[in-house]
């Protein structure tokens, strides 16, 4: 298991995404110029809405002869409509699901560990990474239409990253066509780091922004995302403010924010304020207690379903991806977060999280707080302890 963090690499350029409105088009765009290969990894694949927009530019672009293909969560995505499957077959879109569920569905221990990251490379040389499923904001699979759309982001980054991004997806396409199939060839390509395409000639950006590419996996990057938190904060001398939608932290990031806010620093949380999964929205809260009395600020986000995953520490250092800070992201799914050190990117994310704080966030007070009935604190440690066989039955102890 590896613990050195990837290095933060310049010669960058980035664009923030918020939510499908923004990260759609700026992705049809992409593909509809993409002239070799299109990568792309998402959690839900959906066809409502805008996001059929995405879809549509992969079949153009499969058609006009660009190699695509897509992997797919075989949990958050457990089919593609026939009708679909008809058209990007025949267009020649090639897509693969990431551990279908069995018989047994999430009973089964081993169907927790899922593919919960966004991603998508174009050409080697522009990628995509975030939160953001394709799933139109307005639409949710369970809840059906939403009354505002989901608060959540994206980076679009041009630079040496963008090879980092498609030899990931690469390498665990290939090892998994190379188990199903036992497919010597696939194997081979997947063992090596497939190599990456060359950029075309003037497609290196000027950019300066410093950026690099955290996995997490079950073999060689198990802690990467987390050590990365746990490094931000704990070199934070102003201010840490973090967005998260599934916020379970585990002893290491309750302590290192409980420090971080006794020695001065401004520490603002923008979590779940809505219902969506009992254990996720339950096993949150018994957390708050030992944060709110160091100072830390919780903000809830309620005006529709908060799906970020993504922080900014002193005005400089930003992380944007898919992975949350819970036990199921941080011990058990393929997760891929940005790591950015770069004032304008970061200022441009702080600003969009202070305005949600401001006028869409709810703040917690911590006596109210305090005095919450004891039927929803019955159910909070339910959820926990629920949370916590599922990770002793995977044999994780979340530290």
């Amino acid at each position: 298991m590896s613990l050195r963090l990837p290095t933060l690499r310049a010669g960058h350029e980035l664009q923030l995404l918020e939510g499908s409105a923004e990260l759609f088009p700026a992705l049809v765009r992409a593909l509809d110029a993409a002239s070799h290969e299109v990568w792309l990894e998402t959690y839900i694949w959906d066809f409502t809405g805008t996001s059929v927009a995405v879809t549509e530019a992969l079949e153009r672009a499969a058609r006009r002869g660009v190699t695509v293909r897509v992997l797919v969560d075989g949990f958050g995505t457990s089919e593609v409509p026939p009708e679909w499957r008809e058209r990007l077959e025949r267009a020649g879109v090639q897509w693969q699901f990431y551990a279908p569920i069995g018989s047994m569905g999430v009973l089964w221990p081993g169907s927790w560990r899922r593919l919960h990251r966004k991603l998508c490379a174009v050409d080697a040389e522009l990628a995509f990474c975030g939160g953001i499923n394709l799933l139109d904001d307005w639409h949710d699979p369970n809840h059906g239409a939403l009354d505002s759309p989901r608060l959540d982001f994206a980076v679009q980054v041009r630079g040496p990253v963008a090879r980092d991004v498609r030899h990931a997806m690469a390498q665990l396409w290939h090892r998994l066509r190379a188990v199903r199939q036992l497919d010597p060839g696939a194997l081979a390509e997947s063992l090596p780091p497939p190599a990456p395409l060359a950029p075309r000639p003037g497609a290196e950006p000027a950019g300066r922004a410093r950026v690099a590419l955290l996995l997490r996996d079950n073999v060689r990057h198990r802690r990467h995302i987390e050590k990365a938190y746990l490094r931000a904060i704990g070199r934070a001398q102003e201010e840490v403010l973090i967005a998260n939608a599934y916020f379970v932290p585990g002893g290491r990031l309750r302590r290192a924010l409980v420090r971080a806010a006794r020695r001065g620093v401004r520490v603002v949380l923008l979590l779940q304020g809505r219902y969506e999964y009992f254990m996720q929205y339950y096993a949150s809260r018994p957390v708050y207690d030992a944060l709110l009395k160091a100072g830390v600020e919780i903000h809830e986000y309620s005006p529709s379903f908060l799906h970020a995953k993504v922080a900014v520490v002193d005005r400089r250092i930003a992380t944007v991806g898919s992975s949350n800070l819970d036990p199921l992201s941080l011990l058990l799914a393929r997760e891929a977060n940005l790591m950015v050190d770069d004032a304008a990117f970061a200022s441009a994310l702080r600003t969009r999280l202070l305005h949600a704080i401001a006028h869409q966030g709810r703040v917690m007070d911590p006596e109210q707080y305090a005095r919450r009935p004891w039927r929803g604190r019955v159910l909070e440690y339910l959820a926990l302890g629920v949370m916590r066989l599922a990770l002793l039955v995977q044999g994780k102890k979340y530290l």
